[in-house]
């Protein structure tokens, strides 16, 4: 019964652990195209820049 929960409490830490992990930079331009932007700095510069999303659409 022991090692299953030891077994149990490292499975759980290696989710909580990749659940918490950052997005690397492939994946975040991946998920601004998907909003219509062309990469990550554009979603940003638009979210909190001087940037006007629409831009993207011209």
């Amino acid at each position: 019964m022991e090692k299953k929960r030891i077994a149990l409490r490292k499975l759980l830490e290696a989710v909580e652990k990749e659940i918490l992990r950052k997005p690397d930079r492939k994946t975040l331009d991946h998920l601004s195209l998907l909003a219509g932007f062309q990469d990550w700095d554009s979603f940003q510069n638009a979210i909190h820049g001087e940037t006007s999303a629409d831009e993207n659409y011209k």
